[in-house]
């Protein structure tokens, strides 16, 4: 048995939009470097889930990252201490090139060799990215784009990152 405080530990988690409530009570706990996935169907709250981690909709319950309670701050202090959400819609810049997103992932970071070695280490998870680095964002298919903004929150340091969409849909 682990004594390692995790990662990511949800407890008694509730949410929901307005009067409806959406989440009751779902607790859950990630390790680092660990991979964990919330399967349902359509409308079974995964997205509420994700929302109300980096308190994008307001929360009941405790979230606790690194040991840390998060559940009553900002997003944008949320994402400072490294948790990231990937929103469905992909979100790039679609003027830039697909190196010039993942350099914008970057851009708060100050250790640059370690950004280099992150690019590496993407362009070894999605390949296409690496063969379409000075295309533009803009002219990428769908699952490529999907990549990219995967691999610009990445990029960004996170320790944490969040999608609503499945990897599968990142190799159409």
């Amino acid at each position: 048995m682990s004594t390692a405080v995790p990662l990511l530990d949800v407890v008694d988690l509730h949410a929901g939009y307005g009067l409806t409530r959406v989440l009751h009570g779902i607790s859950f706990s990630m390790e680092e470097g660990s991979i964990t996935t919330l399967l349902g169907a359509n409308g079974a709250g995964k997205t509420t889930t994700l929302r109300a981690l980096c308190a994008m909709i307001r929360p009941q319950g405790e979230v606790r990252f690194r040991g840390e309670r998060v559940d009553a701050r900002a997003t944008e202090d949320i994402v400072r201490l490294g948790i990231g959400h990937v929103p469905e819609g992909r979100g790039t810049f679609v003027h830039l090139s697909t190196e010039e997103n993942l350099r914008l992932g970057a851009y708060v970071r100050k250790d640059r060799a370690a950004v280099e070695q992150d690019f590496d280490r993407i362009y070894g998870y999605f390949p296409r990215l690496a063969e379409r680095r000075r295309q533009q964002a803009g002219t990428l298919s769908g699952g490529e784009q999907q990549m990219l903004a995967v691999s610009r929150a990445l990029c960004s340091g996170r320790a944490c990152c969040s999608s609503t969409s499945p990897p599968s849909a990142w190799h159409r």
